[in-house]
């Protein structure tokens, strides 16, 4: 059995799976620094920050069968113990990693200003100084990080991704500065660390900056923030300009259905801020979402999706929002709304409702018998499977129904399992790999 590294060996890769894919398949396990796509023998390697990140990897790919685009891959620790000059087909010099990154945007159709970068590149680290520039190569700009960490997991994340769909590529290289000189906070510098320095030098007047242009799309840096950092462009048939954020549910069984179980189903989608019943139509009710593009996912993800023998309809809500009042249950300060932190994972994981559901905050003495018995009023069980990660533990139940599995989650996210408050969404995993 080959020793454990931090290089990883991925098989059976096929000419439809990107870097990006494989990116997103071992993000959740650390910082990954190198990654090189083997095309002519259909398979990769790729190198974590250090090796207990790998052997998490594959601790869960192992029971776990990883598909991408509907493809098994298949993994195991590399022969290499470090990857170096052979990274030469990776994007970018390979340069020694620096907190400060040249970033090059190709494709630039919308005007790319400091603040849609710094949306951008912050969810990976404090962000310290931006400098925006034209070049021959096109437009361009220095970012730099609080540490170098944070530009490798910034290049990591997002090295050729999209900040806009279909738009706004993102070219990124380690730069060989030390340090970047702003003089000037505008739309072309920043120095985040010194909001005091002038705009302009005196006496010159404001030259016309990228964010001034005429139909800048007034939505658009948070979806292109969020459509970068968290998935490299937006879901099809997501816009990322809706600016509506409380949604009607209808269609509900108002004999099983309250605030608390629909708040349970809306939060995998963005941070609740009230949900009101109405009590003249007991199977509609009003969900106000914490921005419009929150609101956007949920109508996208649960439109016709089944709950406790109906099929929800959800639209978009005439009214702005819900006002509170005695028949409104508010949850903004609610610390289960899951956007709080980790942003950034919950927006990838978004999707429609599946057979498969992820339990995580269990207690560390918890058995799948117990998983089982939490779970089982709701449907058919078909597979469990209890692992650990990180040093948590961690579940994932298969229902024989997506209703099921939806019921599930309704009725048992938050609730309490021997001190412990359980957390569950949907995986999107299809099966369960059993060790046998």
């Amino acid at each position: 059995m080959t020793e454990p590294s931090k290089v990883i060996h991925v098989r059976n890769v096929g000419h439809e799976i990107s870097e990006n894919d494989l990116l997103q398949l071992f993000q959740p396990f650390g910082v990954i620094t190198k990654l090189v796509m083997l095309r002519a023998k259909n398979q990769a390697l790729l190198q974590m920050q250090d090796v207990p990140s790998a052997i998490n990897a594959l601790q869960l790919y192992t029971n776990i069968q990883p598909t991408i685009r509907g493809r098994n891959v298949y993994v195991q620790f590399s022969s290499h113990q470090e990857l170096t000059t052979m990274d030469q087909n990776t994007q970018g010099r390979g340069d020694e990693p620096n907190r400060i990154l040249l970033v090059t945007i190709h494709h630039m159709l919308y005007p790319i200003t400091v603040e849609v970068l710094h949306q951008v590149f912050s969810p990976h680290g404090f962000v310290e100084k931006i400098v925006t520039f034209q070049k021959s190569a096109g437009f361009q700009a220095l970012i730099q990080h609080q540490s170098r960490q944070c530009a490798v997991q910034a290049r990591t994340s997002l090295q050729g991704r999209n900040i806009y769909d279909g738009c706004c590529q993102l070219d990124i290289q380690f730069s060989n500065l030390d340090e970047l000189q702003v003089n000037y906070n505008n739309d072309r510098s920043r120095d985040f660390t010194n909001p005091n320095l002038p705009s302009e030098q005196k006496g010159r007047s404001s030259q016309p900056a990228y964010g001034d242009v005429v139909g800048y799309p007034p939505q658009m840096p948070n979806a292109a923030a969020i459509a970068a950092a968290f998935g490299g462009g937006l879901p099809p048939g997501i816009s990322g300009t809706n600016d509506r954020c409380t949604v009607l549910a209808s269609n509900l069984n108002p004999d099983r259905i309250d605030e608390d179980k629909l708040f349970n189903l809306f939060s995998l989608y963005g941070n609740i801020v009230r949900i009101k019943l109405l009590r003249n139509k007991p199977d509609h009710a009003l969900v106000q979402m914490g921005d419009g593009f929150q609101a956007e996912l949920a109508v996208h993800f649960l439109k016709g999706a089944m709950l406790f023998g109906k099929r929800l309809e959800v639209n978009f809500s005439k009214h702005p929002n819900i006002t509170q009042g005695a028949d409104t249950h508010e949850y903004m300060n609610s610390n289960l709304n899951r956007f709080n932190r980790n942003a950034a994972k919950n927006y990838r994981y978004c999707c429609s409702p599946t057979k498969m559901i992820h339990l995580s905050t269990l207690p560390q003495d918890i058995t799948e018998e117990e998983i089982g018995n939490l779970v089982e009023e709701h449907g058919t069980i078909v597979n469990t499977k209890l692992f650990e990660m990180n040093g948590k533990k961690q579940a994932l139940v298969l229902f024989e129904t997506e209703e099921e599995a939806t019921a599930a989650l309704v009725c048992k996210h938050a609730t309490s399992l021997a001190g412990s408050i359980v957390r569950i969404s949907f995986s999107q995993l299809q099966s369960i790999r059993e060790n046998q």
